[in-house]
């Protein structure tokens, strides 16, 4: 029987059982296992190169490659592809490696606990892992495909091509190359090759095969060599599988690797696609089981353009450094470009979805939605103040930083009133996590927090209030209430304890009703609502934020204590000269005498 490849090259070849079993399992009726995760432990690589720093698609990539790893209990590899160090031979001073940039690759999967199995630094059996410490290596496989029949030296010069390619180029064709040298003898080969005649390595190929694709299912172009006959020239796609210099392209290093280091599946952006089945046919010429590829859709803006990886706004450096994400956010984010699921909600931590992830990839172009990364951030936020630990820290040290730097330790002390800015601004963040997006933007939503001069505006009722139809509260109901939540002493004053006084604060009976228009249960409904209304002006100029029990707890008694009477100082002037009363004492002491009228929040004696 043959092999499902011995078409394609010039020279058959027989394939051994295992093999053509192996390479069968492409096909177009193969079994899908479950979830379309593999039977068996996956061994997955993300193999970057040093040309950059990671960006959001890379990301994606090493995390989808990653999960596949982790969910099926196999291995996943980092390899750097670090031989392609020139642009093009007219350039041949620019190098394309960056300094500094693989330790930067290092850093920022580690930072995003993409933790390789086998690579660099780590080391494995099957290293060492940077391809340019493995040059040997592919010479040895090129000289191998030489020998069986199925690549030959080109000696033709640059010039020569050159002309060749414009030749064609003006003659509307397509470009190719016509096989000048495969018909030069071995020992003629050997010879010039061993004199230092420069020459290439190419893959000599009749036609590249269809594959079954983890995502797209059968594609393909199912190519053949043969159809390029014009009338000028047969021409061929013989791709150049070693350099003049002694380099392998990309796509016979990429080959070598995978196969070497025995991985199963390799998942890619659809960039890659048109170059699989150049792949393939270099698994086939060597005689190997291919891995199974998936490519993941390519990452679009809004208006439909791709992201560019020279976009200094998707590289992962303006994520971690200047936005300040998280890197369960971005870890997070990047987990739904391209992937479904059947869960209830999209928030995951990384081991979460070790547990959850499979194949399931869509195809067609992903729509990126920074507005998703930000949702994603405050409930990351939420779940780090929610559960603690380092993660919640961090957030901590961060704000720390944005308010000592904004904010003197002499300012701060009357604020803190002996506790320490760590222990001030850790409540604070528990009670409005939902609204953190970065350190800087948490405390200038949250500045009332850091000072004794807050700028409030002149009080108004809620609308409600105001209304000639409906109930309406006087102000001094809204002092005396006010003064009655201060009374809690130190040891009590806690979240609970002013959740409870205003719960069950009763001030119906201060409430002015027009004849008919409302029940008691409604005038208490109005009057705790204007009493909120009030108490966010008084404690925090009407700023959005934490509830008013957990704005109490954080400023502590004395600064709620001196807000509250600052803001009745302010409104004063609100309330009717026959409804004032004239205090015998100070307004603490006098309050502190008398507390019958308290009811319920009176203290026990």
């Amino acid at each position: 029987m043959r092999s499902p490849h011995s078409r394609l090259f010039a020279r058959r070849s027989w394939t051994c059982m295992q093999c053509r079993a192996s390479s069968s399992s492409t096909g177009a009726n193969v079994r899908k296992p479950k979830n379309n995760l593999p039977d068996a432990p996956a061994r997955t690589r993300f193999a970057p190169s040093p040309t950059g720093y990671l960006h959001l698609g890379s990301l994606r990539t090493a995390l989808f490659n990653y999960l596949l790893a982790k969910r099926t209990g196999g291995q996943f590899l980092l390899r750097i592809e670090d031989t392609d160090q020139v642009r093009t031979p007219s350039q041949s001073g620019m190098k394309r490696t960056i300094p500094g940039a693989e330790e930067r690759l290092y850093d920022d999967l580690r930072w995003a606990g993409l933790n390789w199995d086998e690579g660099p630094v780590v080391g494995g059996p099957y290293g060492p892992y940077r391809q340019s410490e493995r040059i040997a290596l592919y010479r040895t496989h090129a000289d191998d495909l030489i020998s069986n029949g199925h690549a030959y030296r080109c000696f033709c010069s640059s010039e020569r091509l050159d002309s060749f390619a414009r030749h064609r180029s003006q003659a509307g064709l397509p470009p190719g190359y016509d096989r000048k040298c495969a018909d030069i003898s071995s020992e003629e080969s050997e010879d010039r090759a061993s004199r230092g005649e420069a020459h290439v390595v190419r893959l000599k190929v009749e036609g590249y095969p269809m594959f079954n694709d983890l995502v797209y299912g059968k594609t393909g172009q199912n190519k053949t060599n043969s159809s390029k006959l014009d009338f000028i020239d047969r021409v061929y796609d013989d791709p150049i599988l070693l350099k003049s210099d002694g380099h392998p392209t990309y796509h016979l290093a990429n080959v070598v690797d995978d196969h070497c280091m025995k991985i199963t599946h390799v998942i890619r952006g659809t960039e890659w696609m048109p170059s699989t089945p150049m792949h393939m046919a270099l698994y086939a010429a060597f005689k190997w089981a291919p891995p199974r590829f998936g490519h993941v859709p390519l990452l679009v803006d809004k208006t439909g353009q791709k992201l560019s990886k020279r976009n200094a706004d998707i590289d992962l450096s303006s994520f971690k450094d200047q936005q300040g994400i998280f890197a369960a956010t971005l870890v997070n984010f990047c987990s739904l470009l391209g992937w479904s699921h059947s869960q209830k909600s999209d928030i995951f931590s990384l081991e979460e979805l070790e547990q959850i992830f499979n194949l399931k990839i869509t195809r067609g172009n992903t729509v990126v939605a920074f507005e998703k990364l930000w949702f994603l951030q405050k409930a990351h936020a939420q779940r780090f103040a929610t559960n603690g630990g380092s993660q919640f820290e961090e957030m901590v040290n961060r704000v720390c930083t944005v308010v000592e730097d904004g904010h003197t330790v002499e300012k701060l002390s009357s604020i803190l009133q002996g506790r320490t800015l760590s222990e001030y601004i850790t409540p604070l963040l528990r009670a409005d996590a939902k609204s953190y997006t970065t350190a800087k933007e948490f405390v200038e939503r949250n500045s009332h927090f850091f000072t004794t001069q807050l700028d409030r505006a002149p009080y108004t009722p809620t609308p409600s209030s105001v209304s000639s139809e409906s109930p309406t509260v006087p102000m001094q109901a809204l002092h005396t209430a006010a003064a009655a939540l201060t009374l809690v002493p130190p040891a009590h004053w806690t979240i609970e304890t002013h959740r409870e006084n205003i719960t069950s604060y009763d001030g119906s009976d201060a409430v002015t009703i027009p004849s008919g228009t409302a029940n008691a249960v409604a005038t208490d409904k109005v009057f705790k609502k204007e009493l909120y209304h009030y108490l966010r002006w008084a404690l925090s100029a009407s700023a959005p934020g934490p509830g008013i029990p957990e704005i109490m707890a954080i400023l502590g008694r004395e600064e709620t204590l001196r807000r509250i009477q600052d803001a009745k100082a302010l409104t004063q002037s609100l309330v009717p000269q026959t409804g004032r009363r004239v205090p015998k004492a100070s307004g603490e002491k006098k309050l502190q005498e008398d507390r019958s009228w308290m009811g319920t929040l009176a203290p026990e004696t």
